[in-house]
């Protein structure tokens, strides 16, 4: 027999005679006769009450089940005469197919997520974290949907690379212990590779070389940064959402990275509703408010330089002071978001001096047609560019910057046939998590966090 998931049972129009429900038991409680056992298989955040009655050849080995055990249910789909629920099961047969002794970490009560994290392989069977990681899922097939609906093309960018993507961030460096000479330093004329690889960082600069041959393009995959950094926003290894658009300019960047995020948006609220409202019951009681605030207005739109004139005359006391040419900190992301604009922003028009040598030179020869996407409690989410299709303003820009040109003959060859005016973002897709269930720390957005000094799972 095929077996049936519990949100499909839930949603169910008719009794049904026969069905098999394989899951774990998160309780069970006696009464003179009879034993009911509430089982969560992880389609959806509901459990179904599973009725067990006396008759059943097995049924002292039913009174003994805990929770934590696995079981197999064969039984009928019948009307609940319970209160909130519209069906339940009455089983004609139980199996055990896993045990869980008394000491299962996860009882009926409230844990901290600081002790979740202790556990996170178990960590998913709970609520909070069965919740977050359907929308996890739920999300990532958002993502892909997006870009298929306006004909970008997936591609697959490398998570081994011999590019540092200037300025994305740190790097992991790659080598093999046989590689290491006596002062456990790489030798690179014996490296795998022959030369210094590393972990990417971004797949950006190859997406780039398909925006130039197959229109609109986008990567969405792992990125490493070897960033000693223990704030609630930044790990080691994350997710990356990554869309090159070819014939395109900042205007346009700007459009696609709002329509992604409303989108993103409206999709779990249609999609994922039942476990959104356990954030928005108990993480954050203004997340609905919030995400229907993305979805109603459009994003402000300004220069930085407005940004930094409103930063510096808001009388607000900040940790990092502000002024032209500084890189805005958390706290003046925030800022802008939740307290003197009150909903998304996008900054746009940067300093050259703080970006990127790829970042398209504007007339002013001061700033480049850089753009942040800005969210309320999270702040920046997005962070792109028009990046410079003119050869001698790129090669300029590196020389600049003290880059050797011949380590990207390859990236300044798009610029030599048939160069096109092109863009592009990188959105962190925890960040967009993090976002939508209102959790501020990135470590409870992630299956399995790395971060400084924990690799434990």
């Amino acid at each position: 027999m095929k077996r049936t998931k519990i949100h499909r049972l839930l949603t169910s129009e008719t009794a049904l005679e026969t069905i098999l429900l394989k899951g774990w038991v998160r309780t069970r409680r006696d009464a003179k006769g009879f034993s009911f056992l509430e089982v969560n298989d992880g389609s959806c955040l509901k459990n179904i009450q599973v009725l067990a009655d006396s008759s059943l050849v097995n049924y002292d080995a039913v009174t003994a089940i805990t929770t934590g055990a696995a079981i197999a249910v064969t039984g009928s789909l019948v009307a609940s005469p319970g209160k909130g629920q519209q069906w339940e099961i009455h089983a004609a047969e139980i199996e055990l197919i896993g045990s869980a002794p008394d000491s299962f970490p996860l009882q009926k009560k409230r844990h901290t997520d600081e002790y979740l994290r202790s556990i996170a392989h178990l960590r998913p069977r709970s609520n909070k974290y069965g919740a977050m990681f359907r929308i996890r899922s739920e999300l990532a097939f958002a993502v892909h949907q997006f870009f298929r609906d306006r004909e970008f093309r997936y591609i697959h960018t490398p998570i081994i690379t011999g590019s540092d993507c200037e300025g994305a961030g740190e790097l992991f460096r790659i080598t093999t212990p046989h590689q290491m000479n006596e002062t456990k330093q790489p030798k690179n004329s014996e490296d795998f590779f022959g030369r210094e690889v590393n972990l990417t960082v971004s797949g950006q600069l190859s997406a780039e070389m398909f925006a130039l041959a197959l229109g609109d393009v986008y990567t969405f995959g792992p990125t490493f940064r070897a960033e000693n950094s223990n704030t609630r926003r930044h790990a080691a290894e994350f997710w990356m959402i990554e869309p090159e658009m070819a014939f395109a300019d900042l205007n346009d960047n700007m459009d696609l990275g709002e329509s992604l995020i409303q989108y993103l948006v409206d999709h779990i609220l249609t999609n994922c509703s039942d476990d959104i409202n356990l954030f928005a019951t108990y993480v954050d009681k203004d997340l609905m408010r919030e995400l229907r605030r993305i979805l109603d207005s459009p994003f402000v739109r300004l220069p930085y330089s407005e940004a930094v004139q409103i930063l510096k005359s808001s009388g607000q006391q900040f940790e990092y002071d502000v002024d032209f040419g500084t890189d805005l900190q958390s706290e003046h992301e925030r800022y802008l978001t939740e307290t003197h604009f009150k909903q998304p922003v996008i900054l746009f028009d940067y300093p050259k001096t703080i970006k990127p040598f790829y970042m398209r030179v504007n007339d002013d020869n001061k700033t480049v047609a850089a753009m942040d996407i800005l969210v309320p409690r999270v702040g920046e989410i997005i962070g792109g560019s028009q990046r410079e299709e003119r050869l001698d303003v790129l090669e300029n820009r590196m020389d600049e910057m003290g880059l050797n040109r011949d380590a990207y003959w390859w990236y300044l060859d798009s610029r030599r046939y048939g160069s096109v005016p092109h863009c592009g973002f990188g959105m962190g897709f925890e960040r967009v998590i993090m976002m939508m269930t209102g959790v501020g720390n990135i470590r409870d957005v992630i299956p399995f966090p790395r971060t400084p000094g924990s690799i434990e799972f």
